[in-house]
């Protein structure tokens, strides 16, 4: 059964049971993820792929990755409000795990060019890719999440080596706070910046409240570059 719906003011139609997500991917509209990941379950964690549905004072941000395909939606991928929310998440993200490669390139991909919060150095973003990883691609479930709240952790069970681990560093290989960089501490310099992208003007201009193109690069960020 087919769904139609309107994303980013284009009418388009897939089977139900999609994702907001694969939708945007049909269309070649941009989203970042970071939980999220090709072959694995959606388990929207970071809530980085957010997306504005509905119209007015009805609007509300819900995650593509998760959120399903309904007749007659009407979706936006990138309002202001919507790349205020990810600025957002990227910020607190960028504070747990400073040094993150993975984090730092999308940070720098938004126009964030300082940490405002306080950086924890975290070793674990709770993002759950490795717990995925070793359930769905290894049939291993040689770890998983434990506890709730701040107490929320990945490890083995009762922290005892795993006779099921076939020691295969996927695990790793995914992790994004695996993928160190920088050794920055100081706010001013958490961010790397060596990849960075130039943050599309137009969303910023007077009268606008949507990107103007989806281009890679954007024709309006290489005008604006100098």
């Amino acid at each position: 059964m087919m769904v139609t719906l309107h994303l980013n003011g284009l009418k388009v139609s897939l089977e139900e049971g999609a994702t907001l997500l694969d939708a945007a991917k049909f269309l070649g509209f941009p989203i970042p993820t970071l939980c999220h990941m090709e072959g694995l379950s959606p388990y929207g964690a970071c809530r980085l792929c957010v997306v504005e549905i509905g119209e007015g004072e009805n609007a509300k941000l819900v995650s593509s990755c998760t959120y399903p395909v309904q007749e007659g939606l009407k979706i936006r991928t990138a309002s202001s409000r919507v790349l205020r929310a990810r600025r957002m998440i990227l910020e607190l993200l960028l504070a747990s795990c400073p040094q993150s490669r993975t984090i730092q390139d999308l940070a720098s991909a938004h126009g964030i060019r300082i940490q405002r919060f306080r950086q924890e150095h975290e070793d674990c973003i709770l993002c759950g890719r490795c717990v995925r990883m070793c359930e769905e691609q290894m049939m291993a479930k040689a770890i998983g999440f434990r506890g709730r709240g701040q107490a929320r952790s990945i490890g083995t069970p009762f922290d005892i080596k795993s006779d099921v681990c076939r020691l295969c560093g996927g695990c790793m290989y995914i992790c994004p706070a695996c993928q160190l960089r920088c050794t920055y501490s100081e706010p001013e310099r958490a961010v790397c910046g060596g990849c960075a992208n130039l943050m599309s003007p137009c969303v910023e201009m007077e009268n606008f409240d949507d990107l103007m193109c989806y281009m890679d690069p954007c024709v309006a960020c290489e005008i604006h570059k100098d």
